[in-house]
């Protein structure tokens, strides 16, 4: 079984694991029977770790998001679809391996995916580029997309990014510019579409594949338009002030639930996705079977206006005519 990696606030949760291991060691290289001993701590660890999990702040949150460990796009697609295809390349000059996408069926039902990719270690997410994608991916997303509105497969993607590659070749590629274009393509397209973050979602490299009808997000992940520590470098000019930026940006599933940005918050394990996958994975697909079904009993025409209105509603901002202090929608 591979060592689970512990954040620094499940650290009191160290001791007990190290009692469960003895333990079951013990159950294999003798005959005492130790299933009573066992039970106790497993209940104590799992009390613990839910306490612990109910009382993160947004930066603790944050951590749980970038866990190595937690389930990915492609760890999701092996778990509930059937017949995955990947589809490989942008057409125009390259194959992004921090975006991935493909056809593949979820209970029968035809779908087209695309997420980002991120890796385990250090080699794979250099050969991801750490989830970051390059304007080739999001070429590449618009071309699956476009493939899915002709032949009519409902669009799922999968958001697990810290945002998308800003380095000077990505910007003399246009990056700026493939983001905008799937911005503006995605409101026009004729099939449901459905936006799961499973992560990290952020900035623009997030919204690049995530303007759906239904935005749903899992109960540790984060959504933003920055970093914490890109906020805080901008505002304060100090990366130290990371988690007073993460409180202040309103990440988290509740916080966008409040803010009608995120529809949908999937609740986790105990102790997060990386904890319990397949239970994670479940969870998921429950979700987006739901909201497909939804979606799927509207016209073309009801569905973009619904998902134009969606976006135009969010935010509030302050009129020269209205009182001081006084918000509008």
């Amino acid at each position: 079984m591979a060592r689970r990696y512990l954040l620094e606030f499940e650290k009191p949760l160290v001791e007990l694991e190290k009692q469960i291991d003895q333990i079951r060691e013990l159950a294999r290289d003798s005959e005492v029977d130790v299933s009573q001993q066992l039970l106790q701590l497993e209940t104590l660890a799992a009390r613990r770790r839910e306490e612990i999990f109910k009382a993160l702040t947004p930066a603790e949150k944050i951590q749980v998001a970038r866990h190595p460990q937690r389930p990915s796009t492609l760890d999701f697609i092996q778990m509930f679809c059937d017949d995955w295809i990947e589809l490989h390349g942008d057409r125009s000059c390259s194959d992004d391996t921090a975006l991935v996408g493909g056809i593949a069926r979820i209970d029968e039902r035809p779908v087209m995916l695309i997420g980002q990719q991120k890796g385990r270690d250090t080699k794979e997410n250099v050969a991801r580029n750490f989830g970051m994608a390059k304007p080739g991916g999001y070429r590449k997303a618009l071309r699956l997309m476009n493939h899915a509105d002709r032949f009519n497969l409902p669009i799922i993607s999968f958001i697990d990014t810290p945002g998308a590659y800003a380095g000077l070749l990505a910007e003399e590629q246009g990056q700026g510019e493939a983001i905008a274009v799937n911005l503006r393509e995605m409101f026009r397209l004729k099939v449901p579409i459905i936006a799961t973050v499973i992560g990290e979602g952020g900035s623009g490299g997030a919204l690049g594949i995530g303007v759906a009808d239904k935005l749903l997000m899992f109960e540790h992940s984060v959504y933003t338009v920055a970093s914490p520590e890109a906020c805080a470098s901008i505002l304060w000019r100090d990366a130290a002030k990371a988690s007073d930026a993460a409180t202040a940006l309103k990440i988290t599933g509740a916080d966008l639930i409040r803010l009608g940005i995120v529809d949908e918050v999937i609740n986790e394990p105990a102790g997060g996705n990386n904890w319990a996958p397949l239970q994670a994975g479940e969870s998921l697909k429950k979700a987006i079977l739901k909201n497909l079904e939804e979606l799927t009993q509207l016209d073309i025409n009801q569905l973009r206006e619904n998902r134009y209105k969606k976006f135009r509603q969010i935010g509030s901002f302050l009129e020269p005519s209205t009182q001081k202090g006084q918000l509008a929608k």
